[in-house]
């Protein structure tokens, strides 16, 4: 069976990646203050974006994620001769509507492909599952690894499905903001009050960051640092302990919102790489999507990974 893959463009995956495992990206436009970017995770468009110091003006963006429409045109069009099943995985559901529009478009594709594929002298039925990582980010690229690695082992259908839901269950995507003004802007159009006003006018005036967990779908504030760098070496040293511990994949995603060389001078950036070469996992380090980056501003830092139920503590 031939088994694809499709992510949405917020996934913080390195392109090298993305293109050595022929991931379909479901892109997402982005225009800040009338300034157009298409994000599909192509690093020369990010570098674009902050070149052009687009992501401090990010309180003014509006992103437009993948249509229903234009899903279900990418399937029919593609897709489905190509492929006998494909998983579409989604930034978390309660994050973003790609999700919803994804399994709006799932009822036509699923409805029109048999004339499609017999066009392209393709036999048998086409199966499509769509799955919320019920994560954000570095998070979210946690579980599009772990699709990569089960599709390569030749697992069937309904093993990968019920292995995805589970790990989607169980996957964690942190992320430390700069700049809580801009972050609060833009969670506020979408509902999301994990950073409020007092929160974020007391935070910039005493330098505290919060550290945010996406979990199972919710978004919520687990620590709050004096200082980035602080904030960035306890994450860190957490990352690296949760390795140790052990994980439920062998991956640990992390992404940056600038060049990921400022990322690696981050005090106590060495105890990732370390405890993941230590523990045989795989680390994979991305710049931030510009989706990312219009949300929560440039300079942010994300990580992933998969682990057991736990309460943090930093």
């Amino acid at each position: 069976m031939r088994t694809g893959l499709v992510m949405d463009a917020s996934c913080d995956l390195p392109q090298a990646f993305v293109n050595q495992h022929h991931i379909t990206v479901l892109p997402i436009h982005v225009d800040v203050d009338g300034e157009e970017f298409d994000d599909h995770r192509d690093e020369g468009e990010i570098q674009r974006f902050i070149d052009e110091q687009s992501g401090v003006r990010h309180h003014a963006a509006a992103t437009e994620p993948c249509s229903a429409e234009a899903i279900q045109n990418l399937f029919l069009g593609d897709l489905v001769a190509r492929f006998d099943c494909v998983f579409c995985l989604t930034v978390s559901a309660s994050r973003s509507p790609t999700h919803a529009n994804a399994t709006q478009a799932s009822f036509s594709i699923l409805k029109n492909y048999r004339s499609v594929r017999e066009l392209a002298g393709q036999q048998g039925p086409f199966l499509l599952r769509v799955v919320d990582t019920q994560s954000l980010f570095a998070g979210s690229a946690v579980v599009v690894a772990e699709a990569v690695r089960l599709i390569a082992e030749g697992q069937g259908p309904a093993q990968i499905r019920e292995r995805l839901t589970d790990i989607s269950h169980d996957t964690y995507g942190y992320l430390l903001p700069r700049d809580l003004h801009q972050l609060r802007a833009q969670a506020r159009k979408k509902g999301d009050h994990s950073v409020g006003l007092i929160g974020a006018t007391l935070g910039s005036a005493l330098d505290i960051k919060p550290i945010l967990r996406g979990w199972r779908g919710e978004t919520q504030a687990v620590a709050k640092m004096r200082g980035f760098d602080a904030g960035a070496e306890a994450l860190f040293r957490h990352t690296a302990e949760r390795i140790r511990a052990g994980l439920r994949t062998p991956f640990v995603a992390m992404s940056y919102g600038g060049p990921l060389v400022e990322m690696r001078a981050l005090p106590g950036y060495a105890q990732v790489p370390e405890a993941c070469t230590e523990c045989g996992l795989q680390l994979l380090e991305s710049p931030m999507s510009i989706t990312g980056m219009a949300s929560v501003g440039e300079g942010a830092l994300a990580v992933g990974f998969a682990s057991s139920e736990y309460t943090p503590t930093f």
